[in-house]
């Protein structure tokens, strides 16, 4: 097979692990710890997660991003419960049903734009709430950034936890990429969380300089809207433990996937965020100056393809790489001719995202990640100047 000779932009989890979380590892790697979580490591996150999220926060690292999502699911719904999201949110389309087939909960997809739905795509499962007939709609699943390299602002966000909790529903957050959300916003990851009273985060890690390894945060009662937010977050507080272990998510040497969150994180006492007047981007931590690169990267990927749209057709048809979505965190995403696409592979790894304005264009998804380089994006736009030639 051949290699294709420069970075792919398929995947921000095609990025190797940062330096920084290695050595993270490779410090908790001394002598002997008690497992399955009773260790210094994990004690210095518990800490770290308070200090970030709110003192009420509680941290339970796990393995990865499915799990953590099943498990944040099932802690927050019953049995006969559903979860709305968007009809693109990872868990409704690249989880291979595991929140149907493992958590039994059934996806009630909301109809997005960019990947955002709206406080009305919510109300509309009202009239279902008391159906007998139909999945009681328990959770809201909100993926931010989304699946479409788009964020909600804190007004979005805040609006959706507000009719969601009114209708008696608990929220959820996809945070795979919340890290990449907070910096192209300028805020901090509480901010986007336990201040908008989101009940449980989905913390991702790897693909903001991790190795392996995410966490479910169950954020604190007290920090909870009302009481029925306060006894949502009690249950699954008590809920997450068993369900870590019950779903296979519980991590024997937990402190290796401690020190990686934890070096994302920061230790305890260090600075929470890099928000814009708060000093050098160096006083910032890791999981900032991560997604802020990856950021930047795509928003230099974005601009130089954005170059490359050539005039329409005499028939009105497309020409050239035309961007289709906001580019507002670490995706591009953007239509081009089909035999440029296939030219432009043999060169750099990427995926087709959908079809494109007609049969002979697809749309592709390009992710940067903490180590794209200014040199990596400028050589893929040249690539892809070269195969439209």
């Amino acid at each position: 097979m051949t290699v294709p000779e420069l970075p792919p932009f398929a995947s921000d989890n095609y990025a190797p692990a940062h330096p920084d979380v290695l050595a993270a590892v490779a410090a908790a790697n001394d002598g002997y710890a008690v497992a399955y979580g009773d260790d210094p490591v994990t004690a210095r996150l518990d800490a770290r997660v308070r200090e970030v999220f709110g003192a009420g926060a509680l941290a339970f690292p796990l393995l990865n991003g499915t799990g953590a999502n099943v498990v944040s699911l099932t802690a927050l719904a019953p049995r006969w419960g559903g979860v709305v999201a968007s009809d693109v949110a990872h868990a409704n389309t690249d989880e291979n049903g595991a929140p149907e087939r493992v958590g039994g909960l059934k996806l009630l997809a909301c109809p997005s734009v960019d990947g955002r739905i709206t406080p009305d795509d919510v109300a509309r499962w009202a009239p279902q709430r008391d159906d007998v007939h139909r999945a009681h709609p328990a959770v809201l699943s909100l993926t931010q950034s989304t699946e479409l390299g788009t964020v909600y602002t804190v007004e979005d966000l805040r609006a959706l936890v507000h009719v969601a909790h009114d209708l008696g529903m608990a929220v959820h957050v996809d945070g795979s990429r919340l890290a990449n959300a907070a910096a192209a916003l300028g805020c901090s990851l509480r901010a986007l969380t336990t201040d908008l009273g989101v009940d449980v985060v989905s913390l991702g890690a790897a693909k903001n300089g991790g190795m392996l390894g995410e966490a479910v945060l169950v954020l604190g009662p007290d920090d909870a809207p009302h009481d029925a937010s306060a006894r949502a977050r009690e249950s699954a507080a008590a809920a997450v433990p068993f369900l870590r272990k019950a779903q296979m998510q519980l991590a024997s040497k937990m402190r290796f996937v401690s020190a990686q969150l934890l070096a994302l994180l920061g230790e305890p006492g260090a600075p929470t965020a890099a928000a814009p007047g708060r000093g050098p981007e160096s006083d910032a931590p890791l999981w900032w100056r991560n997604a802020a690169h990856a950021n930047a990267m795509a928003a230099r990927l974005g601009a130089g393809l954005a170059r490359l749209g050539g005039a329409d057709d005499p028939d009105g048809a497309p020409s050239g790489v035309r961007v289709t979505r906001p580019t507002e965190a670490n995706a591009v995403f953007a239509t081009m001719p089909r035999v440029v696409a296939d030219r432009l592979r043999e060169r750099s790894r990427f995926y087709d995202w959908a079809g494109g304005e007609d049969s002979g264009r697809v749309e592709v998804r390009l992710m940067c990640a903490w180590s794209t380089t200014p040199d990596d994006v400028d050589a893929f736009v040249a690539a892809a100047a070269d195969a439209l030639a």
